[in-house]
């Protein structure tokens, strides 16, 4: 009995136990990519158009990435509550808005609709905050994969709860909304007092490197498995029982990392030497009055390095960095050189938020965060009239098919930005730029509406889209810290509704009526009707044709296009911190 007991202490204060709950949260933070599902039944239900349609898209987006709050209450109240704040908002925001749908009370103004989307969307908000901040401060060693694999997962979340959906075979396609409201807060309320931090910086095992790839293999086979039985549902009309055993055989694989905590219980093994003396305990700080020398030293090195130095290989590059380091170490004992006291942090230190407002850098990150992700997130929002638009009937087929490139997308932008950083100690944002690239061809697809140019677009977009939300997050814990980590994170998110709201709220919905009223006159005329009007009968104005989004992707892709080039430019200005956090492991693996 005492061992059991010992046993289960051991298990729900594993770190792996709280990574891979918070993955299960996570699964349930992605109902923002079913909006390209939940718009046409909303549209349909109120006789929306297009334009007001793009409005409740932006307040979800709004309400998917303001998470100062989250990010506040998350520094206050203990992590269970953060998560019981953000279920409840979740039930209420949509569940308002499936009674609304289902004409179970009066129709609301829009303006109600779009506040009662943002509340419901804005839980997600505290389910990636505590998911978040809770792994990285577990794994501050393995930033890269464990914020990729935690965004990746939310970005699965809307192929999961359609395939849950197709199972339960409800007749009215408004249930959908209902089982958004309840699905997910029953989930996290179950989860809420699972993840959190555990100390985890302490729990290095020797068995971590093949547990990350057994997740990583768990990852590709589950986004194979959905993909698989998505197509074959689409192609084929399978029975119900059938169905519902594929719907089972997903949960299993959605369980399967938990063997991870018990093994690593089962079988504890000692810390290796090296790296428990490394991590056993974290540093005292120093006070402000008693600065690093080291840190000084790198603070002028920045200043003080002949911009030619990072046109060099990299192993002359890091030779050259360390001869004029210890020159200026050996000036400044000497008294020939005073070096310069900065106010504040240096990169790679903990900034506050309203310190990294006055970097260049985090500015950087934030103007090339919102041309790439803004522009995917209108892909998203609009890619159930986008499948209409070219005469697709399942516009669901293509709303799992991004959540399945957005997830890989983001388990892979994780995974190759770490071995960018890790392996050639580069920085991590040439990884943003290569995804901005990526969607920037991808854009090109859909404007060009050639054959099959849906799903080669969707793929490209998905996965320069997820990149994003696994580079981001890890690079600006690398370049400002992990302190106030939840704040700077938040803020950085703010990014997606500010695209959202001018490419799609603006852009994307006023290309499309325009075009969509160009062929209502045009049909009228040919019917000899003297006026045009916004709704023909019941149903709404409908756009067709790949000109309804020309227009609009061309321009996003020049967006993309200009991305790149802020990405470039950001890697440019953070070569040496990156060379200074990551160089020295660089140069360690290499001698062995």
């Amino acid at each position: 009995m005492v061992r059991f007991t010992e046993f289960m202490f051991a298990f729900f204060n594993n770190r792996w136990l709280v990574f891979v709950v918070a993955m299960w949260v996570q699964s349930c933070a992605g109902i923002g990519y079913l909006f390209g599902s939940l718009s046409p039944i909303i549209k349909t239900s109120l006789n929306y158009n297009q334009r007001q349609v793009a409005r409740l898209g932006v307040a979800k987006d709004l309400g998917d990435s303001v998470g100062f709050l989250a990010g506040t209450l998350s520094e206050i109240l203990p992590l269970w509550a953060v998560l019981l704040v953000g279920a409840i908002k979740n039930f209420i925001g949509y569940g308002w808005v499936w009674l609304i749908a289902t004409h179970r009370v009066p129709t609301l103004p829009l303006w109600v609709m779009c506040i009662l989307i943002f509340v419901g969307t804005n839980g997600e908000t505290y389910f990636n905050t505590v998911a978040l901040v809770s792994c990285v401060q577990n794994f501050p060693r393995s930033r890269g994969p464990v914020v990729g694999i935690l965004k990746g997962f939310a970005g699965l979340g809307g192929a999961i709860l359609t395939q849950i959906y197709a199972s339960i075979n409800w007749p009215d396609r408004a249930s959908l909304l209902f089982m958004v409201a309840v699905g997910p807060s029953m989930v996290v309320i179950t989860l809420m007092f699972i993840v959190r931090p555990v100390g985890g910086h302490r729990q290095l095992r020797s068995l971590d490197a093949s547990s990350f790839s057994f997740v990583y293999c768990v990852c590709l086979i589950l986004a194979a498995y959905l993909m698989g039985i998505m197509l074959v549902q689409d192609l084929f009309d399978l029975n119900q029982t059938i169905v519902k055993i594929l719907t089972l055989v997903l949960f299993l694989l959605l369980v399967a990392p938990i063997m991870i905590p018990i093994r690593m219980t089962l079988s504890l093994d000692p810390m290796d030497s090296k790296e428990e003396s490394l991590l056993a305990s974290p540093q005292t700080p120093k006070s402000k009055s008693e600065p690093d020398p080291n840190d000084v030293i790198f603070s002028e090195l920045e200043d003080e390095k002949p911009q030619e130095v990072d046109l060099l290989p990299a192993s002359e590059r890091q030779k050259q960095i360390a001869k004029l380091q210890a020159k200026l170490a050996q000036a400044v004992a000497i008294g020939a050189v005073r070096v310069k006291r900065r106010r504040g942090p240096h990169r790679g230190e903990d900034f506050t938020l309203a310190q990294a407002l006055v970097k260049a850098d985090f500015w950087l990150i934030f103007w090339s965060l919102l041309l790439g992700s803004g522009s995917g997130l209108t892909v998203i929002d609009n890619l159930g009239q986008m499948s209409q638009s070219l005469g697709y009937e399942k516009a669901h087929i293509f709303v799992s098919m991004i959540s399945i490139w957005n997830f890989l997308g983001r388990v892979g932008g994780g995974y190759f930005s770490e071995v960018i950083v890790r392996e050639y100690a580069y920085p991590r944002p040439i990884a943003m730029g290569v995804a901005q690239a990526i969607m920037a061809i991808g854009h090109l697809f859909f404007a060009m509406g050639w054959p099959g140019a849906m799903y080669i677009g969707t793929l490209l977009i998905g996965v320069g889209y997820g990149a994003h939300w696994a580079i981001v997050p890890a690079a600006a814990s690398e370049l400002f810290g992990l302190k106030k980590f939840g704040a700077l994170y938040n803020f950085l998110t703010l990014a997606n509704p500010a695209g959202s709201l001018v490419f799609s709220g603006f852009l994307a919905s006023s290309i499309y009526d325009a075009e969509a009223q160009k062929q209502a006159q045009q049909r009228n005329q040919r019917l000899e009707n003297s006026s045009t009007k916004l709704f023909v009968g019941d149903e709404p104005l409908k756009c067709e044709g790949s000109v309804c989004f020309c227009l609009t992707f061309f321009i996003m892709s020049g967006l993309c296009i200009t991305a790149v080039i802020l990405s470039t430019i950001l890697v440019r200005r953070t070569k040496v911190v990156y060379q200074h956090l990551y160089g020295k492991t660089q140069k360690t693996s290499n001698s062995t």
